[in-house]
């Protein structure tokens, strides 16, 4: 199948969009999520943004994706400038948001200026997704062809006599109070100022209002949009229609920018062509690579829904402070006090301490590492806390550049599930964290058999090291032992992590877990979750 053709899964665009939202907006905490009813919506309160699938846009899937591309940075914008987003079931609603929309634009292009290109290449294709006029009626009509005229300088349809003259109008004052705004911008060294900027754009929107006919509080009917019936290829005659819908583009907006020479450029989309092969190139990952015989070995991959929200197992400060505590590993040395060294600790030697010299000692991190989550019923009060402190830990073996994988199991109506959560081969990202989300705590512990259906999958990853993170005694404790010791004949280093509701349960979980032949067992109170990570990293370093 033809790259421009090839269908990008849905994880792979959450990954790539929540990075370049990220990027764009300038907030280290935006989550994206793919919505099912094509709807866009963005929530500057919590930071998310909901777009479109691909196939609600025309063309073929890579001019699809331009467009969607497009519309993140429209929704990213809103949230690095905006300060209110209305509901668009009112008159007023639907007005103050057009305006904010082109706001946004001329604010964002001032940083991102090769936007310009993919916005001309928007406007061009995402017009089939606008009704036409001929097909509205009365105030929707009104709202549409100004939207239309607005934003892109031509309208889809034909309009007449006195609303096209209010049109016009409209659109003319809305765009000198735009102008109006830049200068008042720039005149106060690009600072935003939301209290007076929203109240200026909300009295500006009642004039705008006015000059329309319409009454800011009539509510208003979703405007319908045109679904893609046919593809849109790159053939030459759809080629040359492109092309001339992109120099109408151009001559609208009164050649602002000097965009007919690139013309060829703006349709071949080079500098997004790159971005786009790398997102195919992950798309034709099979995601359970190692995995050939997930089926027979009852393993599941969760279903990959778009619609989790995994913001909520997201602890930042907790993610940061991992990373900040692994700096000096990523570095590969780590200051150490010994009896013996390069360099005096004269604090050290002025307390009369032992261990008066500092030494650098060299930090090996080259290791595969394969983590298990127990995700039986007895985790259920701690869920959420237990997720954070997974994807924090999974945060810093990304940071630290270092290959893993990532397992849970529960049991449901007495079938043990074995969860890929991430698997091999690539990098973690919010998809996997979506994936953790999905799992809930269910059922006992039955490690044994857990470990029977993991092993092929763990013997083609080939770990050094395998955690396994359990807050319940197993069923069956020879079988485990007997299960440990298969691991270990392959050169993994088996450890255990008893999790107690107290430290008192801890240690009589980590009693338990000596049993079992792990090479090492660690013990952890749920109600001190928060230094896991630091627990996990803390076994990398190998002498």
């Amino acid at each position: 199948m033809d790259a421009v053709d090839y269908r990008i899964r849905n994880d792979v665009l959450i990954d790539i969009s929540t990075f370049l939202a990220r990027r764009w907006s300038n907030h280290d905490n935006v989550t994206v999520t793919i919505s099912r009813e094509n709807k866009t919506i963005t929530n500057l309160d919590k930071n998310k943004i909901m777009v479109p699938q691909l196939d609600y846009f025309h063309g073929n899937t890579f001019q699809k994706y331009r467009q969607w591309r497009t519309l993140l940075w429209y929704e990213s914008m809103r949230l690095r400038y905006s300060f209110k987003i209305y509901d668009t079931d009112i008159v007023f609603g639907n007005v103050f948001n057009i305006i904010e929309t082109k706001r946004v634009e001329v604010l964002g292009l001032e940083e991102w200026r090769g936007m310009i290109k993919e916005i001309i290449f928007y406007e061009a294709l995402s017009g089939n997704n606008k009704p036409l006029l001929n097909t509205l009626h009365g105030k929707s009509k009104i709202i549409e062809a100004f939207s239309q005229f607005f934003l892109t300088g031509f309208i889809k349809g034909e309009i007449y006599g006195g609303e096209k003259e209010r049109i016009l109008k409209a659109t003319e004052y809305a765009k000198n109070l735009i102008k109006e705004y830049i200068n008042k911008y720039v005149k106060r060294g690009k600072l935003l100022d939301p209290v007076s900027d929203q109240k200026w754009l909300e009295s500006e929107t009642r004039q705008i209002i006015k000059i329309l006919q319409l009454d800011s509080l009539m509510s208003l009917p979703p405007i319908p949009f045109v679904m893609p019936k046919n593809k849109i290829g790159l053939s030459t005659g759809h080629e040359e229609e492109l092309s001339s819908q992109i120099e109408k583009i151009v001559k609208a907006k009164d050649k602002e920018i000097e965009l007919e020479k690139v013309r060829k450029e703006i349709v071949q989309g080079k500098d997004v062509k790159e971005e786009y092969k790398t997102l195919v190139k992950e798309s034709k990952k099979n995601d359970n690579k190692g995995y050939d015989t997930t089926e027979n070995l009852s393993i599941t991959v969760p279903y990959d829904n778009t619609d989790i929200d995994e913001g909520i197992i997201y602890d930042y400060n907790l993610i940061n402070k991992t990373k900040t505590a692994l700096k000096e590993w990523r570095s590969g040395w780590k200051e150490k006090y010994d009896y013996q060294g390069e360099e005096l600790e004269l604090e050290n030697h002025i307390e009369k301490q032992s261990k008066i010299f500092i030494s650098d000692k060299k930090i090996s991190i080259n290791v595969r590492i394969s983590i298990l989550l127990d995700l039986s019923s007895s985790i259920e009060d701690n869920e959420i806390e237990y997720k954070k402190a997974a994807v924090a830990l999974c945060e810093g073996l990304e940071y630290l550049d270092i290959k893993f994988t990532l397992y849970a199991f529960n049991t449901e109506s007495r079938a043990i599930k074995c969860w890929i959560i991430k698997p091999q081969n690539v990098g973690w990202g919010s998809t996997y964290a979506k994936r953790l989300m999905q799992v809930k705590p269910l059922g006992g512990t039955p490690l044994a058999e857990v470990y029977k259906i993991l092993q092929p999958t763990i013997n083609s990853f080939k770990p050094d090291i395998f955690v396994t993170l359990t807050d319940g005694e197993p069923s069956d404790m020879n079988a485990v032992r007997s299960a440990v010791s298969s691991y270990k004949r392959y050169g993994i280093r088996m450890i255990a992590i008893g999790l107690g509701s107290d430290t008192n349960d801890a240690i009589g979980i980590g009693l338990n877990l000596k049993y079992l032949n792990y090479e090492k067992t660690l013990t952890l109170s749920k109600k001190r979750l928060q230094d896991l990570p630091k627990k996990v990293l803390g076994l990398l370093i190998l002498s």
